[in-house]
């Protein structure tokens, strides 16, 4: 990246698809409507939280920067946060959150069941509306996402209370858990506007890229946010016994005195030790390591625009991979 590189910040993307963003909500809302009340409930409860939408917000951006006209970027867009949302609910029930965006969880309000299954009718509403689309390229993008998530899922249920797990092991099931469904915004983006193989390729990247730098970045802020900004409870990785890339790092530094009771840690899910851990992830410079690679993947992604036509919206783009590293929420 040269200096003269444009990019635009966070605000400025959100206000560059704005039109489209709100067009998105209407239509996220009016596919939530159920006459099952408690559909409708937990949709609105969780829907409704806000966020930051980023991922359909991916696909907006992608479509807009290689000059897609039409409308079904809307479509796929909405689609992209219903997947996500349902993976909202699962996540929370498997691991026993309470508290996200600053709010009681689903499954804290309305019980483990109501979660899933609700989880479920996103998970097929959004299928609903693929089929709508009539485009099988589409579709297939969407299955195998859809299927690798639970994949990541499921890789990473094998390694909770794992404190084996390395470096290759987690960016596994990040891959597949989060950066993913960028990618598959990101180049659904590419696929609507028509853009050859090697472009939807690029923007597949920049998302997959993005996503790993986003899910770092994460997992940084679990041991280093203010609870109150972040919206959720502070060493909540290591409760749910998630070994993540600062613990990783940590345990693979420290002497083996200090290994031996981290590994422990991790094994108990000790939450009262999280000040213990901490120590150890400070001492051994494992936030900047950490950091360092989320910024490595932020890089790659800014790197896969190379060559793009330059737009506001690939500005907005490259914008979003320096966010991903540099927020605090």
């Amino acid at each position: 990246m040269t200096a003269t590189t444009p990019v635009l910040s966070l605000p400025d993307a959100q206000r560059l698809c704005a039109a489209d963003m709100a067009a998105v909500n209407t239509l996220i809302r009016q596919q939530l409507a159920s006459d099952v009340v408690l559909i409708n409930q937990i949709g609105e409860h969780i829907i409704g939280a806000g966020g930051k939408r980023l991922r359909p917000m991916l696909v907006l951006l992608a479509a807009k920067a290689l000059g897609y006209q039409g409308h079904e970027h809307v479509n796929l867009a909405a689609i992209i946060e219903f997947i996500h949302t349902a993976t909202l609910l699962h996540d929370d029930v498997v691991d026993e959150s309470d508290l996200r965006r600053g709010r009681k969880t689903a499954n804290a309000l309305w019980g483990n069941a109501a979660s899933v299954l609700v989880g479920d009718f996103l998970y097929s509403r959004s299928f609903q509306m693929m089929v709508s689309l009539q485009r099988m390229a589409v579709m297939q993008v969407l299955a195998d996402t859809t299927n690798a998530i639970a994949e990541g899922e499921v890789l990473q249920l094998l390694h909770v209370n794992n404190p084996d797990v390395d470096e290759a092991a987690y960016q596994r099931v990040i891959e597949r858990k989060t950066a993913i469904l960028f990618a598959a915004a990101t180049r659904l983006g590419a696929l609507l506007a028509g853009a050859d193989n090697a472009t939807q390729e690029a923007m597949g990247h920049y998302g997959m890229h993005l996503g790993l730098a986003f899910q770092i970045a994460d997992d940084v802020l679990d041991y280093t946010a203010d609870a109150q900004a972040l919206g959720k409870n502070l060493g909540d990785d290591l409760a749910e016994g998630k070994a993540t890339l600062p613990v990783i790092h940590a345990i693979a530094h420290a002497d083996a005195g200090s290994r031996a009771r981290l590994r422990a840690i991790i094994e108990q899910g000790d939450v009262d030790a999280l000040p213990e851990l901490l120590l150890a992830i400070e001492q051994s410079g494992s936030i900047a390591y950490s950091l360092g690679r989320a910024s490595d993947y932020a890089r790659a992604a800014e790197q896969a625009l190379s060559g793009l036509p330059e737009t506001e919206a690939l500005a907005a783009l490259r914008g979003l991979a320096r966010y991903a590293v540099k927020r605090e929420h």
